[in-house]
């Protein structure tokens, strides 16, 4: 899978069981609109040509890459770090996104990352909470903390 890993100083979004076609389509738009060339996604994400997920992408899909594969051996190989969203993570506003780039990985709304993903991250990030809200949409956070990662750069 050397083939889908993020050049240096560049950032990869990876998705580990985002089945809502809409909310993968919307992830590509952001995607696209930070200059991201791909979207990595577990073999139980929704499929990149349903046609939600089109409509949502809004052309994205003809300019961002969606690959797919098992997560687990695939952030094992990576040469760059990779973060995970979670509840528990350092909260990104404090976090120094590395410039050479790296792997932001999201989980879906309901379970967040796998467990047994966890171990081949570098660290995790969480968007501090200041109400009540149980979670954020994943399409949500995936484009609060894309921004916060580039604005760094």
């Amino acid at each position: 899978n050397h083939f889908i890993s993020p050049a240096k100083g560049q950032w990869t979004i990876a998705l580990d069981q985002v089945r809502d076609p809409g909310n993968l389509g919307t992830i590509l738009r952001i995607a696209d609109w930070y200059g991201m060339q791909q979207v990595v996604c577990a073999l139980t994400c929704a499929n990149v040509y349903n046609p939600k997920t089109i409509q949502a992408s809004m052309g994205s899909f003809t300019r961002v890459k969606a690959y797919y594969t098992d997560l687990a051996p695939w952030l094992s190989q990576q040469p760059q770090p990779a973060y995970a969203a979670t509840l528990e993570g350092q909260p990104v506003h404090r976090w120094q996104a590395p410039a050479s780039g790296g792997i932001l990985l999201l989980g879906n709304e309901s379970h967040g990352v796998q467990p047994e993903l966890l171990p081949h991250c570098h660290g995790q990030l969480t968007i501090p909470r200041f109400g009540q809200a149980e979670s954020l949409n994943v399409a949500i956070a995936t484009a609060i903390l894309c921004d916060n990662i580039f604005r760094q750069l």
